[in-house]
């Protein structure tokens, strides 16, 4: 029995040593990072943002530190709303602790490197104390070189009753920067063909119309160095390229308009309802109208449908800085009894022919008809 036993009693050691060796749910835990920030080589004028997150218990306090490049000793810390209102610094605490650092219009002064420090040391601010011990690090390099210079020409407003060619150029005028190769692109989409090696760059757009319209970019890519981008704004008022010339539903039913457009900038979308032929702005009162708006794009639903109140002609607005334009959808809502109204027609008619047959038979007078066994008329007799 004592030799059974013992292998019980040496297991249930075990497991208690073991069990006070790993970290309860209410147990420190020292401070560790899961992301760090990371170098990066950015561009006058430009912003970069570095992360930091951060596990322990309790949950570690996140600061950020930056020194000037050749200087790595003498760090100062950053706080939010510094370098004039460029630097920003947002962190949340939870069940692990998280912070980022953007700066924005950044300068050549903005290079050296940034350092986030995290620690649930409770001495950790006692200026008595090694910070390198209680506090852990993170650091990243940022190199801000100059911006290349580039000249571009003004922005183009497409009119609708212009058809002249558009050209769009931009010039590299100065760059310390080995240049590899250029091109153009359109809303984010590099354009096809664009792509050469050429300082001076020209785009062509031979029938201008609204959905040429957007946002033009001028790309240059160099040896080791950023990519450098100069802007050029094509505008145009709003065309409105597709919707729903109209919507039939039943009562009770959800009904969903939608209107989408091409045209730069962005329109405003209005949703309207014609009342006695003037349209109203839609005002959500009773619940049912939701609406979404996505740049060039609109939606209209409206849920739960009253045979009294929601049929009529809803007109979808696009405007922006150049002009609007705006479409009509008519919605037609059917009664719940509408489903049953081709049956209820054909029933009426079968009615209807059964009525005139009887009638026509109630009312039909036949013919009299001589029967053939007797004589048509007086026979004559022979003597």
């Amino acid at each position: 029995m004592s030799g059974s036993s013992l292998p019980s009693t040496l297991a249930l050691s075990l497991l208690l040593v073991s069990g006070s060796l790993l970290p309860g749910p209410g147990a420190a835990q020292n401070a560790g990072f899961v992301k760090s920030p990371m170098s990066e080589t950015k561009l006058t004028g430009d912003a970069f943002e570095l992360y930091c997150d951060v596990v322990g218990s309790p949950t570690p306090e996140i600061q950020w530190w930056y020194a000037e490049v050749n200087r790595a000793e003498s760090f100062r810390q950053l706080w939010d709303g510094a370098r004039k209102r460029r630097v920003t610094v947002n962190t949340a605490y939870g069940s692990n602790g998280v912070s980022v650092l953007r700066i924005t219009r950044l300068t050549l002064e903005d290079s050296g490197t940034y350092e986030c420090r995290a620690s649930n040391d409770p001495k950790r601010n006692d200026l008595r104390q090694n910070p390198s011990i209680t506090w852990i690090r993170a650091q990243a390099t940022i190199s801000v070189l100059q911006k290349p210079r580039i000249v571009t020409s003004e922005e183009v407003i497409i009119r609708e009753t212009s058809a002249l060619p558009v050209t769009l150029q931009c010039n590299l005028t100065s760059s310390s920067h080995t240049l590899t190769y250029s091109y153009w692109t359109k809303n984010g989409v590099e354009l096809t063909a664009t792509r050469k090696n050429a300082s001076n760059m020209e785009y062509r757009i031979n029938k201008p119309r609204a959905e040429d319209s957007g946002e033009y970019h001028c790309v240059y890519h160099f040896v080791s160095a950023p990519k450098a981008n100069a802007t050029i704004e094509v505008k145009a008022a709003p065309d409105i390229t597709g919707h729903k010339r109209s919507e039939n539903k039943n009562e009770g039913q959800d009904a969903m308009m939608y209107c989408k457009s091409v045209g730069y900038p962005h329109p405003e979308w209005i949703w309207s309802k014609k009342e006695n032929g003037m349209p109203m702005e839609i005002v959500n009162t009773s619940g049912r109208f939701f609406i979404i708006n996505k740049e060039n794009y609109t939606e209209l639903s409206i849920m739960n449908l009253q045979i009294t109140e929601d049929p009529g002609e809803y007109e979808c607005n696009a405007t922006n800085s150049i002009g609007s334009a705006s479409v009509v959808t008519i919605l037609r809502v059917r009664s719940h009894l509408a489903p049953l109204w081709p049956f209820l027609g054909i029933l009426a008619e079968i009615i209807i022919l059964v009525v005139i047959i009887v009638v026509y038979e109630k009312r039909k007078r036949p013919d009299e008809v001589p029967d053939d066994d007797e004589p048509a008329g007086p026979m004559s007799l022979g003597s």
